[in-house]
């Protein structure tokens, strides 16, 4: 970053008509995209988005960047193969809870789990907003929706938890109406160069409104939101009052009075170990009650893209920088004659 920034916000805003209903979180997310873009020191042609398919995916047409809009799911294989051949490019996943967690779940997990440069947004409204209200892979037991009169018996994915599970790099998690919070995450990810995945709870106001309304409430927000800082004890409440414990048995919140502060877990983000952040992910199985918000995971680890450079140098090393001509003529091929 510089002291002078290159970029306003409006810079890497398109001539498209933003088309979203009114009031929908996405309207936030993509403010706090181009507002994290237009600080940065990098051309904008340097950026790319690749999104699938669902509200979400609509975001490569508002970015003055390099963009593609692809098919439902495959966004992070995609944008694989773009990171993997471009390593000079920031390569950007936009994502949803359908999209990336239904179909495109396999290659959600493969990419996190390769460690690809990547920064994978997915925006969680709990809900397939673009077909008109069915219930997704978030949405909690219970739901009731088009696809489930009765009440859906699916148990929802925590997406956080996934992402661990996978040992992405980089994890966290923002609310779309917090834009300082979103843009320190985007930040954090952008200058982790591994797999990096942000979840953030996005408000679908027409078919799941409200959803996290312990989260946003001015009532109730002070007493659910659990800010998770590197090197500093986890407590929250009005008056810091509760902190959450980690131990053999998972994370667990309790009364800070009644076990002292010596016994509060301290967050190490920079942990190699996952096992710490799966559990602080466990606190919450959704925007209900108090939930972690920011950095689970930031480590270093071996990149894909660095690590196929490296052999692909040795390959060249070793027997030249190869033919393509004499490849596709080599031993197992034949001619069939007309």
């Amino acid at each position: 970053m510089t002291d002078t920034a290159r970029y306003e916000r409006s810079d890497f805003q398109t001539d498209q008509e933003v088309r979203w209903c009114p009031g929908c979180g996405d309207y936030t997310i993509l403010a706090s995209v181009q507002t994290y873009l237009a600080s940065l020191d990098i051309d904008r042609e340097k950026h790319v988005f690749v999104s699938g398919i669902g509200c979400s995916s609509r975001f490569p047409y508002y970015m003055n960047t390099y963009g593609m809009h692809t098919v439902h799911g495959r966004a992070p294989a995609i944008a694989t193969g773009v990171a993997a051949a471009n390593p000079d490019l920031t390569v950007w996943v936009i994502t949803g809870d359908g999209d990336g967690l239904s179909i495109g779940g396999n290659h959600l997990i493969h990419a996190l789990r390769r460690n690809v440069n990547l920064n994978i947004i997915l925006f969680n409204n709990q809900i397939y907003g673009l077909t008109k209200g069915q219930y997704s892979p978030t949405s909690e037991v219970g739901k009731t929706t088009k696809t489930s009169p009765m009440g859906s018996i699916d148990r929802p994915f925590n997406p956080v938890s996934l992402a661990l599970g996978a040992e992405a790099s980089f994890v966290a998690r923002s609310i779309d109406m917090d834009r300082n919070h979103t843009i320190a995450m985007l930040k954090a990810m952008h200058e982790n160069e591994g797999a990096g995945f942000l979840e953030i709870y996005q408000n679908c106001n027409v078919f799941n409104d409200k959803a996290f309304m312990d989260l946003t409430d001015k009532s109730t927000r002070d007493q659910n939101r659990i800010w998770l800082e590197h090197g500093k004890p986890i407590i929250f409440g009005e008056e810091d009052e509760y902190g959450v414990i980690v131990d053999a048995h998972g994370a667990r919140i309790v009364e800070v009075a009644d076990v002292g502060m010596n016994s509060i877990h301290v967050h190490d983000a920079f942990a190699p170990n996952p096992a710490a952040a799966f559990a602080l992910s466990r606190i919450a199985q959704g925007p209900y009650g108090p939930t972690p918000l920011g950095v689970f995971r930031d480590v270093e680890a071996p990149g894909y893209g660095v690590m196929m450079e490296r052999q692909i140098a040795a390959a060249q090393e070793k027997r030249g920088p190869g033919d393509m001509h004499k490849l596709v003529r080599s031993r197992g091929t034949w001619m069939v004659d007309a």
